[in-house]
């Protein structure tokens, strides 16, 4: 199948590991323009030089931005339209904040999970919309956890701000559907990332556990029996943001191995 990004012009954020990384190979791949974002450009810069040679790729460049600050998000966008006078496609994305329950959180701790896992969502989206708006469409993907069909255990910051994440989308999908921008939300299960191994590691010292030992119950739990890769992850990603997908939007999936049992 023919996704038809070759010269799309993509912004990925948080994806100097992970699952942007993992999202923004695949665009690259695909042969995709591709604007990398990051808050630390040493580690964006090698990041975008690997990705090059690994794809066969050129046209991968690499910005710093912190989500929290909208002064770097705009700064991101203006880059990319100055570099490629078009946003085809923008990957919200953003590293999850710490766990933990109600007793554990001050009020700066929440504003800061609101700023990081909502609120830079909603400022990427307004600032890509115009450029959207003016060639006549777009896809945008906000990346957010299974947690948008069914809560986790001990991640009450992340459970709230995802569920947002869902509302947003499905919100703007009737707002921008006039305008041919098709959004969607788009949790991953347990996907091995760096995230997974910290939250795993959380459940290791509480339970007296091994690693190895949480990881094989973890799997247990899970339909086909493993932790899913990046790049599975991406695969999805990036199809609901080409040129293949051209009527669903509105719509939260989540990419776990059939974990969830939530409808």
């Amino acid at each position: 199948m023919d996704l038809n990004l070759r010269e799309k012009v993509v912004i990925v954020l948080a994806a100097s590991k992970g699952l942007g990384r993992g999202i923004a190979q695949k665009f690259a791949e695909e042969g995709a323009k591709v604007v990398l974002s990051s808050r630390r450009q040493n580690e964006l810069a090698q990041v975008a030089s690997d990705m090059k040679k690994e794809t066969n790729n050129p046209h991968i460049v690499s910005h710093v931005c912190d989500v929290t600050k909208a002064e770097d998000i705009m700064g991101l966008v203006d880059f990319t339209i100055k570099k490629w006078g078009r946003i085809d496609v923008l990957i919200n994305n953003s590293g999850g904040p710490p766990p933990g329950g109600i007793d554990q959180f001050t009020d700066e701790e929440w504003q800061r999970a609101y700023e990081l896992n909502l609120l830079s969502y909603v400022r990427s989206i307004r600032a890509v919309v115009p450029q959207m708006r003016i060639q006549g469409g777009g896809h945008i993907a906000n990346v957010a956890s299974s947690s948008i069909k069914q809560t986790l255990d001990g991640l009450l910051l992340s459970n709230t701000f995802r569920a947002g994440v869902a509302g947003l989308s499905k919100s703007l999908a009737q707002e921008l559907g006039k305008d041919g921008i098709l959004i969607n939300t788009i949790g991953p299960g347990r996907i091995a990332t760096d995230r997974l191994l910290e939250l795993d590691e959380t459940k290791a010292t509480k339970g007296n556990l091994s690693l190895d030992e949480v990881k094989k119950k973890e799997e247990q739990a899970i339909p086909l029996g493993r932790y899913g890769t990046p790049q599975e992850f991406a695969n999805h990603v990036v199809f609901l943001c080409s040129g293949a997908n051209t009527y669903v939007t509105g719509q939260a999936f989540v990419i776990d191995g059939g974990l969830v049992k939530a409808l």
